[in-house]
């Protein structure tokens, strides 16, 4: 498999995923400003939405839009435990990839593109994440991830949205449980692998 990424990007979450369940795979970096591979290739060649993260598969076919990719992943690796296969814990994953792909993901992007958006929207957007952080907060008090006492794909997907806080300057510090959620997925050693292999952190000595 290949997956294409931008470093930091929400394509980071598949490939902690990759890194999680073992999978041999390589990778492609995009330049999301100029819309162009590492390779040269102009992005709309390989998809047409433009954007990352593409999974590539061995058969040549591509899939996109991380949540259906981190559940093909996880589905692909049933030992790694990363998704229940069926019932209602299946569907407590996939309730937790809409609620971070819809109420905090797209909420970023005013502020991820500031330039570009009114200073009204860039209110509404952190005043947005705020009661979202709220939230979360409250629901990561009752157990130790964010479906359940496991963790799995959406811990991968919150943990990288999360990350976006630091560039946009919304301090966390408020949400002392979910800077601590942070710290524990952060420690997980393919976690740090994919962020180590993005230049998003050193890796560590030897």
């Amino acid at each position: 498999m290949k997956l294409y990424y931008s470093p930091g990007a929400c394509s980071l979450a598949p490939h902690i995923v990759l890194h999680e369940t073992g999978a041999e795979f390589t990778l492609e970096c995009v330049d999301l400003r100029a819309h162009r591979t590492a390779c040269g290739e102009e992005l709309t060649a390989i998809h047409g939405k433009n954007y990352v993260p593409i999974l590539e598969l061995e058969t040549g076919h591509r899939l996109t839009e991380g949540p259906v990719i981190l559940q093909y992943l996880a589905d692909r690796s049933p030992d790694a435990g990363l998704i229940p296969a069926t019932g209602l814990d299946r569907y407590r994953v996939q309730e937790w990839l809409a609620f971070v792909a819809s109420e905090l993901h797209k909420p970023f992007i005013p502020l991820l593109t500031s330039e570009r958006c009114s200073t009204d929207w860039q209110g509404w957007a952190r005043q947005r994440l705020a009661d979202r952080f709220e939230w979360i907060s409250a629901e990561l008090w009752a157990r130790s991830w964010a479906a359940g006492d496991c963790y799995t794909i959406a811990d991968a997907y919150l943990f990288v949205v999360l990350r976006w806080s630091t560039a946009v300057d919304l301090d966390l510090s408020a949400w002392p449980v979910l800077q601590d959620y942070m710290n524990r997925i952060a420690a997980r050693p393919a976690v740090r692998a994919a962020m180590t292999a993005e230049g998003l952190i050193q890796a560590a000595a030897a």
